[in-house]
C-alpha cells in the first residue's frame, strides 16, 4: 500500500504540535510571548489544501557538493527519475541536478479548477525542495510528477514513506485572474489600516475573531 494523501490540517508538523501557544519564559510587561501557534496566517498556510506524502521510502546519496544524486527504494513502482539539467539552465540551485518524485495518485478537480503544487508550507525537510507548478487538473487527469532538487549536504539520507513532499492547493482559475489596481490609499483606508494595526498589536486576537472567523 502506498501512503494516502491527507488534508493538510490533519498533517501538521510535530514541531508545531509541540509548540506552546504562549512561551511563558518570555512573558513580560512588554512581550505577550505569543508564538506562531496563535498566528492564524501561519496556521492557515499549514492547513490549506492537501498534503501528498512520499508513496514509499526513498534512500538518497548526495555527493560531489550536491552535483550527483543517487536514489534507491524497495518498491515495485518508480519513485524517482531524472530531468536533464538543460531543462532548468540558470536555475539558482544549479549545478545541483533536477530530479523528479513519481506520484501514484490521480488528481481531478471540478470544471474551472486547477491545483497549485508547492513544497509543504512552513515545513522544509532540509533534504529536498520541490519546484512549484500549476496544473489544470480539470482537464489533465494523467499522473502528475514533481521535479525537485536535493538541497542537503553530501551524505546519505532516508526519506520515509509518508514524508510530506507536496502541498496541493486547489483554486478556481477565475479567482486567480481578478484585476487589480495600484493607487494611493484614501484617508479612510489609512485610518482603517491604523485601527487594525492597533487592534492587532494589542494581542486580543483581532485577526482571528474579526477577519478570519467571518469566513
Amino acid at each position: 500500500m502506498i501512503a494516502d494523501p491527507v488534508p493538510a490540517r490533519e498533517a501538521l508538523p510535530d514541531w508545531f504540535k509541540r509548540l506552546p501557544a504562549v512561551d511563558k519564559t518570555h512573558l513580560s510587561t512588554t512581550d505577550n510571548a505569543l508564538t506562531v501557534k496563535r498566528c492564524m496566517p501561519f496556521l492557515d498556510a499549514l492547513s490549506m489544501g492537501w498534503v501528498l506524502p512520499l508513496a514509499a521510502t526513498v534512500r538518497m546519496e548526495i555527493t560531489d557538493s550536491g552535483q550527483t544524486v543517487n536514489t534507491g527504494w524497495d518498491f515495485d513502482r518508480t519513485m524517482v527519475s531524472n530531468h536533464h539539467p538543460y531543462q532548468v539552465a540558470g536555475h539558482p540551485l544549479q549545478p545541483r541536478p533536477p530530479n523528479k518524485f513519481h506520484n501514484h495518485w490521480t488528481i481531478r478537480t471540478p470544471k474551472g479548477w486547477s491545483c497549485l503544487f508547492i513544497p509543504p508550507l512552513n515545513r522544509p525537510n532540509g533534504v529536498v525542495e520541490v519546484a512549484a507548478g500549476v496544473v489544470d487538473t480539470d482537464e489533465y487527469t494523467a499522473l502528475i510528477h514533481f521535479p525537485f532538487f536535493a538541497v542537503a549536504a553530501d551524505g546519505f539520507y532516508t526519506l520515509e514513506k509518508g514524508t510530506p513532499i507536496v502541498q496541493v492547493i486547489p483554486f478556481r482559475r477565475a479567482d486567480a485572474q481578478l484585476a487589480g489596481v495600484v493607487r494611493a490609499e484614501t484617508e479612510q483606508e489609512a485610518a482603517e489600516r491604523e485601527r487594525i494595526l492597533r487592534a492587532t498589536s494589542a494581542g486580543d486576537g483581532w485577526y482571528r475573531k474579526t477577519a478570519r472567523d467571518k469566513r
